[in-house]
């Protein structure tokens, strides 16, 4: 059985990530040595000129990735957790990653084509100088009054699972007594 039949056998030829019937192709999940059934997935047109095309990204076409997460492919959990750490920067893609399961090799495979920071990109920065991801934890370093609320963010008060605004290194966005807020980065440390 040929590479393209065996793919339309296992995903009912269905794109395995949102599922679409329509113009369905082979994708070799890089870096592979070999392409097999192992390590390609079968996608829709329009999901492979988005993986591709970073500038194409439709966000809430991803959404699809809440169902396509659960998986047992390993070649398609590395495209979905790709996908999901290039969209990290909105915070319902931290959350699918914070959910998602993979075994360790399935995660360095994921993470082995991950670009190296560049200078050009924006790295948020906390108030030591550490490098914030989405997904950490912070906590206040002073206490803050927040914008359009009737409350004040109290010193010493932990944000999880922040996420980064992506077009401005100085503000991160969290949940503080459950209202989504961006806060500067400059007001809180990193936790280990």
């Amino acid at each position: 059985m040929n590479l393209e039949n065996a793919l339309h056998e296992r995903s009912s030829s269905s794109c395995e990530l949102c599922s679409s019937k329509d113009d369905l192709k082979v994708y070799d999940v890089p870096p592979t040595p070999d392409k097999t059934p192992n390590t390609s997935i079968l996608i829709c047109q329009n999901c492979q000129s988005q993986i591709t095309d970073s500038d194409t990204i439709v966000s809430d076409h991803w959404r699809c990735l809440n169902d396509s997460m659960w998986n047992t492919e390993p070649a398609v959990q590395v495209v979905v957790w790709r996908m999901l750490d290039k969209l990290k920067a909105e915070s319902w893609p931290v959350d699918l990653m914070e959910m998602m399961y993979m075994e360790d090799d399935t995660r360095e495979w994921a993470k082995a084509t991950i670009r190296n920071e560049s200078s050009n990109d924006i790295i948020h920065k906390d108030i030591n100088g550490n490098v914030l991801e989405a997904g950490d934890t912070v906590v206040l370093i002073k206490d803050l009054k927040v914008k359009g609320a009737s409350f004040v963010a109290k010193q010493g008060t932990a944000v999880r699972r922040i996420s980064l605004v992506a077009d401005n290194a100085e503000h991160i966005e969290g949940k503080i007594e459950g209202q989504r807020i961006v806060i500067l980065t400059q007001y809180v440390k990193k936790m280990k």
